[in-house]
């Protein structure tokens, strides 16, 4: 057995989800968004480097090697995945390692807004799922992926770096391509896609202009496309799309963009009131008449308004989600408050130890 699935194994037990080593220091892991020192010796950079070499191919770790950077899966059979990424710092090697779950959880386990399941009937179109890193949009789009899988008879490739949750095939054909093993790049497989007769396109990562190009190109298409972003609500999803181009290529874009954009999943994962667990919030962004001309117009900002006049149809801001996270007794008031975008709706509900933390942070 490798040495690192000890770490692996222990963070498992823990309730962790990310494993983090740095040589000369000793491993740690994320337990409910929280790190914490395993209890081990630290790790020296000669056998930091033995223990990743451990669970790399060979090809894989000459490119890390090189390049100093590399990402990759890796399994403990019949336990778990993990999404791995290497990388070198002041220290020397280093890695973070995610938990992949096997299983893959339904949108009702995860406790997932259920207008995810109307998302999931579309028949074309452009869904970006966004949020910072970690905050679980991966383990949303399986869970709706799956949805489909076991719903709809669809044929759905997938382009992921590295793929992380494994699909069976149910009444869905998927085929899962992973960016470098399987395809030179997101690029390349997109165009390859087209031309598969898909009806379902899943991008693990819009991360550049070619293949935010080549997505919305997919959707204007008539496919289903799925996607992620970097982003942390529905206006600066559209804002950083349309920003990634060039100024002469932005009218274009916002009118592909308008025609396209079918929903805007911003989600958030908070740490629960009694510290146990970590629970999503979300902000949600559906097909509405106003949004083309607001996009196509430049009238971003007008978003906002129409989530908030659309909650009977499930679409819903951050914020107020939050808030409802609140009043349930979910989430704290200093966890709501930090996660908000307006604070000053959130601030009268904080206490007096709160408010002090505060100010001691800005002192």
């Amino acid at each position: 057995m490798p040495k690192i699935d000890e770490y692996l194994l222990d963070m498992i037990s823990k309730g962790g989800s990310d494993l983090h080593l740095c040589s000369t220091l000793p491993p740690k892991i994320r337990v409910h968004g929280v790190l914490e020192a395993l209890p081990v010796e630290p790790i020296p950079q000669d056998d930091m480097l033995n223990l990743l070499q451990e669970i790399c191919p060979e090809n894989k770790w000459e490119w890390y090697l090189s390049n100093l950077d590399q990402d990759l899966a890796y399994e403990i059979p019949g336990t778990a995945r993990f999404r791995v990424n290497f990388l070198f710092n002041h220290y020397g090697p280093g890695a973070v390692l995610r938990l992949i779950p096997t299983k893959i959880l339904s949108i009702d386990q995860l406790k997932l807004p259920p207008v995810l399941r109307e998302i999931c009937e579309y028949n074309r179109g452009l869904v970006l799922v966004t949020g910072p890193t970690g905050s679980g949009k991966s383990t949303t789009l399986a869970a709706m992926i799956d949805y489909i899988n076991d719903t709809q008879n669809k044929h759905i490739i997938t382009i992921e770096d590295p793929i992380e949750f494994v699909h069976p095939n149910k009444k869905s054909v998927i085929v899962q391509r992973e960016v470098g093993a399987d395809t030179t790049a997101f690029g390349v497989a997109l165009r390859g896609a087209m031309r598969a007769d898909p009806d379902i396109i899943l991008v693990g990562e819009m991360r550049d202009l070619e293949t935010m190009a080549l997505a919305l190109t997919c959707a204007t298409m008539g496919m289903l496309v799925f996607a992620t972003l970097h982003t942390n609500n529905a206006p600066k999803t559209v804002d950083r799309i349309i920003d990634t181009f060039p100024a002469e290529q932005q009218p274009q874009i916002r009118a592909m963009l308008a025609q396209s954009l079918s929903a805007v999943v911003s989600q958030l994962l908070c740490r629960t009131k009694d510290g146990k667990g970590r629970i999503g919030s979300f902000e949600i962004l559906l097909k509405h008449d106003g949004l083309p001309a607001t996009i196509r117009e430049g009238q971003i900002a007008n978003i906002r308004s129409i989530i908030e006049q659309s909650s009977g149809r499930g679409m819903r801001t951050m914020d107020n989600d939050l808030m409802r996270l609140l009043k349930e007794d979910v989430i704290s008031p200093m966890e709501a408050y930090m996660k908000s975008t307006n604070k000053l709706d959130f601030e009268p509900l904080l206490g007096d130890a709160d408010r002090q933390s505060l100010r001691n942070a800005e002192a």
